[in-house]
């Protein structure tokens, strides 16, 4: 018997239910993030320790020694959640005040799953450079900066002189998050289909930030380019894209992409570009519709299709299942297979942050898939319907903590040297710790129960 499948009216109203319970939520709690005390307070004398007289004396020894900040501040595990508020969740450019609960919402993220301290700072400009040097300014304060929900092209611009420049690590998780967690996806997809990854055919269903990121990482890891392709709103990329090579100076990743992929010099819209393909990873307009189940049966036999618009994916899943694709993975948590940023962001950086690493590469991201990848299989979960641990799998961030640590001093770029098995042990101490004082909080009433509906 078929299962029946949920109306589209159904799925809407299960779609709009987070937003109404949120303008409940919101207002009540004014906030979901707050500064509490990490030192004791025994006495008001402590104050004396904590401020002055006594704080002179750590003031003066970092003065001497810059990196000594790390020991006697919480620089050590403090990052910048950051954004101009351009290109914020699909709503696009709403501002710096209206993209606010967004940051905050990231920093809740950040200390929940990763033990990590994150500020929320929105800026008012929308000029690069000024962007660039602001955050630069505020490096001495932050271990890191997370970059967020900034339009593209400038985006690109702005982490990579951000990675250079920086002292300290920079990541922009629309681009290095989606991709490690997409990245580790398309791994077990891969073992599931019977296919060598460095094979795989692949058709990117736009070229925001996000599948910009995606190919560069995928490439990397061992796809070759040549055999993939790209589509965005215009049609097939390739180096028949007079439209872009004009252009190329304002958009260079987008004309690498012309560059390096289509091989065999394939024109079309999306319909043509999914013609014999082994996958498809599509970051595009939200559906349903955007791909069409006949575009499906037409890809090679057991197919892969990554269709990760929100709300509504490009394409049903159980449309995709029926047209023949294999694996189906969405960016929602009602369905199989969700691919969330939150997998990754929040133990890449506890392992960035323990070894006071100063940056993250693109071979910390990839072994972090790996990490996520490799969960699944050991657990013996790995089929068409799990290809990815769910936030639920706590232990996938202390793991991933641990794989990054290891790469950082591999690298050289880390500046603490540990073990596996020691970042493991203090990766899964700091989060354990940050969700049970969250768990204590609301027992003891201090964060008090939500209103009713």
């Amino acid at each position: 018997m078929t299962e029946m499948q949920p109306s589209i009216e159904e799925l809407l109203a299960k779609a709009r239910k987070p937003s109404e319970d949120a303008m409940r939520m919101h207002p009540f709690y004014r906030g979901k993030t707050q500064t509490a005390l990490r030192a004791p307070v025994r006495s008001l004398d402590d104050f004396a320790i904590w401020y002055t007289p006594g704080v002179a004396a750590p003031c003066r020894a970092i003065q001497d020694n810059p990196e000594l900040i790390y020991e006697h501040t919480s620089k050590w595990n403090t990052i910048m959640v950051v954004s101009d508020g351009t290109r914020v969740l699909g709503l696009g450019d709403i501002g710096p005040k209206a993209g606010l609960p967004v940051m905050e919402g990231k920093a809740m993220i950040f200390k929940y799953l990763g033990g990590v301290d994150a500020v929320p700072i929105m800026l008012d400009t929308k000029d690069p450079d000024e962007f660039i040097e602001i955050v630069l300014k505020l490096q001495p304060a932050f271990g890191g900066v997370n970059l967020e929900d900034i339009a593209q092209p400038k985006c690109f611009r702005i982490l990579d002189e951000l990675r250079a420049r920086a002292e300290i690590p920079v990541w922009h998780d629309d681009q290095q998050g989606t991709a490690a967690v997409t990245l580790a996806g398309l791994i077990n997809a891969a073992q599931i289909v019977g296919k060598e990854f460095k094979d795989l055919r692949i058709t990117f269903i736009g070229a925001g930030a996000s599948n910009v990121a995606c190919s560069r990482l995928i490439f990397a890891y061992g796809a070759d380019p040549a055999n993939c392709l790209v589509v965005d709103s215009r049609g097939i990329l390739g180096k028949h894209r007079v439209d872009i090579r004009e252009k190329r100076t304002i958009f260079p990743e987008k004309w690498r992409l012309c560059e390096i992929t289509n091989a065999e010099e394939r024109k079309g819209d999306i319909s043509e570009g999914l013609k014999g393909m082994d996958a498809v990873i599509a970051l595009s307009k939200p559906g349903p519709g955007t791909i069409k189940p006949e575009w499906i049966k037409q890809m090679a036999d057991d197919a892969i299709v990554f269709a990760c618009a929100n709300p509504i994916p490009e394409i049903w899943p159980w449309e995709a299942h029926e047209a023949g694709a294999l694996v189906v993975a969405t960016g929602r948590s009602d369905f199989d297979n969700q691919v969330n940023n939150s997998l990754g962001f929040p133990g890449i950086f506890r392992g960035t942050l323990d070894v006071q690493a100063r940056t993250i590469t693109d071979e910390m991201a990839m072994a972090a898939a790996e990490s996520l990848a490799q969960m699944v299989v050991e657990q013996q979960r790995i089929c068409p319907e799990c290809i990815l641990p769910n936030m639920d799998d706590w232990e996938v961030f202390p793991r991933e903590a641990a794989v990054v640590a290891m790469k950082a001093i591999e690298q050289g770029i880390a500046r603490v040297e540990t073990t596996y098995e020691d970042e493991f042990a203090r990766a899964s101490a700091m989060i354990k710790q940050a969700r049970e004082v969250g768990q204590l909080m609301m027992k003891e009433g201090f964060i008090p129960a939500p209103p009713e509906a």
